[in-house]
């Protein structure tokens, strides 16, 4: 294998990795705000205080879920390498 053209264009080396990242995060929160209201509304009988609560205890278990269980636990196995 010889020398690489410098003409080439090589997406790997050009493309920042940590936008990968970003756009995980960014539909991550999209999904979990998302769910989160779609599943608050469905109670009818709480006041603005506890539905802002209820938001934010299932928006947080999103991020839970998905950063510690799926990435960590699931997407690190040798299996899936």
């Amino acid at each position: 294998m010889g020398k690489a053209n410098p003409y080439i264009h090589i997406p790997k080396e050009s493309w920042p990795s940590w936008t990968w990242y970003a756009i995980e995060c960014v539909a991550l929160i999209v999904i979990a705000f998302l769910s989160a209201v779609t599943i608050t509304n469905s109670f009818e009988e709480l006041t603005v205080e506890q539905h802002n609560y209820v938001i934010t205890g299932i928006f947080a278990s999103f991020f839970l879920v998905w950063y510690v269980i799926i990435r960590s636990l699931i997407l690190k196995k040798k299996i899936l390498k």
